[in-house]
């Protein structure tokens, strides 16, 4: 596969006088897709029932014209004041009960039905115009799902559709009755019609009812979503796409995979490493300008396997952004590693965002690669190198990797519901998993739970799984499963059946259990009635092996997992560098500012190295 480069545009914030300029722009820098109408549903339909596709047309003709191929939005994430008037209930509501108001974007409800059918109407309208044009080559539909809390909605029409959800999940009110176990605090239900939403209870909802919803919410996403797939389907053949967020787990993004064509996730790396991600002041100061090394990397393998295969990152970070707390520019060189190592990973298009930064609304302090005034902003030189560089490197082809790691965004939803601890993070915890992996210089596959098989890897890392799927139990890969893997039920009980383990306890960040001089147990610690390879100092086991399995029962710190990955394969951490292992390349990263050593080789501040049959190419 030879990857590509794209952009994000936006035809309608800009004269038309412009348009073919932008156009000759981006094909000199060396980018052939370019993403449009994402947010237009005002200028396509400016009045209900009114359509106004005269400046489209001649957006995609310029465009086009000039070689770009075309990435199609549906314009759903953005719905018209006039869609406020015809259905004031579309508005989501937040836990407190107050609706989430008109004014700024992703101001619907997935439960409500009215807007579905509007979403599925512009849609249609969309692919019977656009959809056989040879122009268009991808279709994207609607705009990064749960940006900005937007998964969960109390609202009358989500509480009427959770009802029938649960009326189809459990068949009868008795079994909800005994699966959530409701005789506990008297809160049986004698019809599905009771029900209510679990917000602005007295104290914690029924943590099974709250898991319920939860599940409920997330199928809310995948109904809305495939309905404007169908009628996609119908009306091209060109592939159909999403782009997803980083750390957005509110619903299941490979059921959502399951009905499109391509995973794509828009990577802000510095603005992850500020508004999303746990480190210490220390971590986030050494990469302020750069972004957590694995960060990006976790969401590339985790979008591959959503895609499929097939992944794109839609909206590549090109400069300072304006979401979060503290917005710094990248350092000179990390727009063109953030793009080669998405590529390593087997991006196929890497899609900058955006081409001109806007000088107006929410986003006008964000970086695109051209500046307001039209000047050339610091991204665009280095995208340009890119398209340059990928003429010469060729074909890269992806290769399965010798370890795997699972993800489980309904284990997210279980340990979010009932942490039993501050800051028991679901996420956190594989992240941690996936970073040691990592510091030891693997290439990693990420795999679903419902994953078929997890034969032919030499480790399969499993750790804080709601529930064990038989084909893990099965493998005949070396599995690493914990802490905090298969402790309760589909419906967030304790399995009685299960003997693991006796009690567990959730420890206060200040509190350290040392593990013989390897490294310490945080946040998490179970008791087992087995024998231990490994333990803490007071004798508490930490590595144990039952049924053929290895357990962890502890959280461990970043020096336990490096031992831990050491011992079960064979390699020690590889300092600061990270190793990406295609079929026939070696991709060396270096997030730092400092020269790195590669065996022979120094590998620059904010730099790359590219080897094939041992051999630097670039």
């Amino acid at each position: 596969m030879k990857p590509e480069l794209g952009v994000c545009y936006y035809p309608e914030h800009w004269d038309e006088t412009l348009w073919a300029k932008d156009a000759a722009r981006m094909v000199e820098t060396g980018i052939t897709w370019v993403r449009i109408a994402e947010f237009s549903w005002s200028r396509l339909e400016p009045v209900a029932g009114q359509f106004n596709f005269d400046w489209l047309d001649k957006a995609i003709g310029i465009l086009a014209g000039h070689g770009l191929r075309i990435v199609m939005c549906t314009p759903t994430a953005t719905p018209p004041r006039w869609m406020i008037e015809r259905y004031p209930d579309v508005l989501a509501v937040d836990a407190d009960g107050q609706p989430r108001k008109f004014g700024s974007r992703r101001h619907y409800c997935f439960s409500h039905l009215g807007f579905r059918s509007e979403s599925v109407r512009i849609a249609q309208i969309l692919g019977e115009r656009y959809g056989r044009d040879p122009r268009v080559h991808a279709w994207q539909i609607d705009n990064e799902y749960g940006c900005h809390d937007t998964v969960i909605s109390y609202s009358e029409p989500a509480r009427i559709a959770f009802q029938g959800w649960c009326a189809q999940r459990y068949g009868d009110i008795e079994t909800l009755n005994e699966k959530w176990g409701n005789v506990f605090w008297s809160m049986e239900y004698n019809d599905f019609d009771q029900i209510d939403l679990p917000n602005l209870t007295v104290t914690q909802p029924n943590p099974a009812h709250e898991l319920a919803f939860r599940r409920f919410s997330s199928d809310q996403v995948v109904a809305y979503n495939r309905a404007q797939a169908q009628v996609l389907r119908a009306a091209t053949d060109t592939p159909l796409i999403h782009n997803y967020m980083g750390r957005i787990l509110e619903f299941d993004h490979f059921e959502i995979g399951a009905d499109l064509d391509i995973a794509s996730w828009d990577s802000y790396p510095i603005g992850f490493l500020s508004d999303r991600l746990e480190a210490d002041d220390a971590h986030k100061a050494r990469y302020l300008q750069q972004g957590d090394p694995d960060m990006q990397a976790f969401h590339h393998d985790l979008y591959r396997t959503v895609g499929k295969g097939r992944w794109w990152v839609m909206e590549q970070q090109p400069g300072p952004v304006n979401w979060a707390p503290y917005n710094p520019a990248p350092l000179t060189g990390m727009v063109r590693l953030w793009t080669w190592e998405a590529i390593a990973h087997g991006a196929e298009v890497v899609s900058y965002f955006r081409w001109r930064q806007a000088p107006f609304a929410q986003e006008q302090m964000h970086a695109g690669l051209l500046t307001p005034q039209d000047n050339p902003a610091p991204g665009m030189a280095e995208a340009a190198q890119v398209a340059h560089e990928i003429a010469q490197i060729g074909d890269i082809t992806q290769a399965k990797a010798t370890v795997a790691l699972v993800f489980d965004y309904a284990s997210d939803w279980t340990w979010t519901t009932l942490p039993q601890g501050a800051d028991f993070n679901y996420f956190r915890l594989v992240f941690e998993a996936y970073k040691a992996l990592r510091r030891a210089g693997h290439t990693v596959d990420i795999l679903p739970v419902t994953a078929t098989s997890f034969d032919g890897y030499d480790l399969v890392l499993a750790p804080g799984l709601a529930q064990v799927p038989q084909a893990l139990k099965t493998t005949k890969s070396t599995t690493l499963l914990g802490p905090r893997t298969g402790l309760v039920t589909e419906e967030l009980g304790i399995d009685t059946q299960c003997d693991q383990p006796l009690f567990s306890e959730s420890l206060p960040p200040a509190h350290k259990r040392p593990v013989q001089d390897l490294g310490h147990v945080v946040h998490w610690q179970e008791t087992w009635e087995n024998d231990s390879t490994l333990h803490t100092d007071s004798g508490a086991p930490v590595l144990i092996t039952r049924d053929g399995q290895n357990h962890l029962t502890g959280w461990p710190d970043a020096d336990l997992w490096d031992a831990i990955i050491a011992r079960h394969t064979n390699t020690a951490p590889s300092g600061d560098l990270r190793i990406r292992q295609t079929k026939d390349h070696t991709f060396v990263i270096n997030y730092t500012n400092e020269t790195q050593q590669y065996e022979t080789h120094d590998i620059g501040p904010c730099d790359l190295g590219i080897f094939k049959n041992n051999q630097r190419v670039l």
